[in-house]
């Protein structure tokens, strides 16, 4: 449950009623949370906040290896349903697209009806969308069932991150953060994994790729109801609100926003235009190696689909070594937060800068059949611990930058970043049929060479950017005028 939706009701099975402020000539009673309150989020057990927080990263867990699991099964669909490689590649990147594009509208109808309905409702929709999949006619059907699928799917994994910022306090959002980072990348290699066992099995196939994740989806459904249970009851009284029930905007005008400021902010903002070139091209490149990789390991080593499946564990492993990278990233955030600000978020980055070159050059030179297969999958797995990297710090490092307009920065780059998700995979076929795989994989680690710099750019000189940033502007002075009203005596919270 939100933080605004717990602070708009009047709450049963508690000793002490809340405090309430009456308002004498609106004749409105102000609800409001006492101290120690059990019912604020901030107050929640530290059992209850991992339950939620696990329960939220197991739906994006389930949304991440629908678009990955559903890549490596393409060849019995294609036999099946006739179709070409190019709807099979639009149908993977229109379901990435739904996750750029949706949350920009559903972010705003979670403030307005609370987080737990918008859970339910998108997973229950989600696994509607799987079941069309699982019995699509033709390949049209198949298109518009992952385009739902992706639109209802983000709703759901959208609302993770500000899950986490509702019940966890700023200095203790690390870990959690991390955790949700680490299930987003690890879910796409496993499952890949999962798809290429059953794609394996004659009597299975693609459909039975999708019926699995009805089931999953199915028992999503079930713990997010038990888990996040509501404990709210309302009242019907109309004058008891919270205060920011008060002057509150409307719904259409919250959806204007959300449309327009990521946009806004994606257009003028350098350190979102930093990190949505250098996220999206990242992004990009992996789910061109969602769709190349299972044809080059057949191609160049003979591998049939179980054996490319397991290929694809190189990306879960390459995410728990950039998880461990985090964790140790944020121990050096608090070491030099005092000194650095901001930027102390950007010192692994600067490391998994290195590690996209290094790793796609590895994964390209060492592909020959002369070569053990080993070496190419170490060259994956360099390659995925940078994206696990960069992954989190672009969350962690524009949400400290941007404060209240933290959502509108990662909303604009995730726009951006799945946007390239859905055109890197229209080009690449042609890519590696024109210059092989070896040159297509050089040019990417060339690429991500020029783009290496991109960290190391922010770490020296991200204050001095921000200083010349309307939008930080703003923020530093409404944070400036925050701590001298704090620090003048005499003031009480009422």
């Amino acid at each position: 449950m939100s933080k605004e939706s717990a602070e708009g009701a009047i709450l049963e099975g508690f000793a002490s009623p809340p405090s309430t402020v009456e308002d004498t000539e609106d004749k409105i009673l102000y609800v409001e949370f006492e101290h120690g309150d059990r019912r604020n989020p901030d107050n929640y057990s530290r059992a209850n906040k991992w339950a939620i927080t696990l329960t939220a990263c197991f739906f994006t867990g389930i949304t991440a290896s629908a678009a990955s699991s559903y890549a490596i099964s393409t060849t019995s669909m294609t036999q099946e349903l006739h179709c070409t490689q190019l709807q099979v590649t639009l149908g993977l990147g229109l379901y990435a697209v739904g996750f750029g594009v949706v949350p920009l509208v559903t972010s705003s109808f979670s403030e307005e009806v609370g987080r737990r309905p918008m859970y339910i409702f998108s997973a229950v929709m989600f696994t509607l969308t799987q079941v069309m999949l699982a019995l699509a006619p033709n390949i049209e059907a198949v298109i518009v069932g992952r385009a739902l699928g992706g639109i209802f799917g983000s709703t759901g994994a959208s609302l993770v991150g500000g899950s986490i910022a509702d019940i966890w306090k700023p200095d203790e959002r690390g870990l959690p953060m991390s955790i949700f980072a680490f299930v987003s990348v690890f879910s796409i290699g496993f499952g890949s994994v999962i798809g290429g066992v059953i794609e394996s099995n004659p009597h299975l196939g693609w459909r039975w790729v999708q019926w699995i994740h009805v089931m999953v989806s199915c028992l999503f459904v079930v713990i997010v109801v038990v888990i996040a249970r509501s404990k709210r009851k309302i009242t019907g009284e109309s004058r008891h609100k919270c205060r920011a029930e008060i002057n509150k905007e409307s719904l259409g005008s919250l959806i204007k926003t959300a449309c327009s400021r990521p946009l806004y902010f994606l257009l003028t903002e350098p350190l979102v235009q930093s990190f949505s070139v250098w996220c999206g091209f990242t992004w990009g490149v992996v789910y061109c190696l969602l769709e190349s990789v299972t044809p080059m390991f057949v191609t160049v080593y003979g591998f049939d689909i179980r054996q490319t499946g397991f290929v694809y564990t190189t990306l879960s492993v390459g995410a728990f070594i950039g998880f461990l990278a985090n964790i140790y990233q944020d121990k050096l955030y608090r070491m030099h937060y005092t000194r650095k600000q901001q930027e102390a978020r950007l010192y692994a980055a600067c490391v998994a800068a290195l590690c996209l070159p290094v790793g796609m050059l590895i994964f390209a030179w060492t592909a020959s059949p002369k070569i053990h297969w080993i070496a190419p999958i170490i060259g994956l797995t360099v390659f995925m611990s940078g994206v696990m990297v960069i992954f989190q710090v672009a969350f962690l490092y524009l949400a400290d930058c941007y404060n209240t307009y933290a959502s509108s920065a990662q909303a604009g780059q995730s726009l951006f970043r799945n946007v390239m998700a859905l055109v890197f995979p229209l080009f690449t076929p042609q890519m590696f049929a024109t210059l092989s795989y070896k040159w297509g994989l050089t040019l990417f680690a060339i690429l991500a060479l020029v783009m290496a710099p991109t960290p190391f750019v922010l770490f020296f000189y991200g204050s001095k950017i921000r200083a010349r940033s309307i939008a930080s502007r703003q923020i530093l002075a409404a944070d400036a005028a925050e701590a001298s009203q704090a620090l003048r005596p005499g003031l009480e919270k009422v």
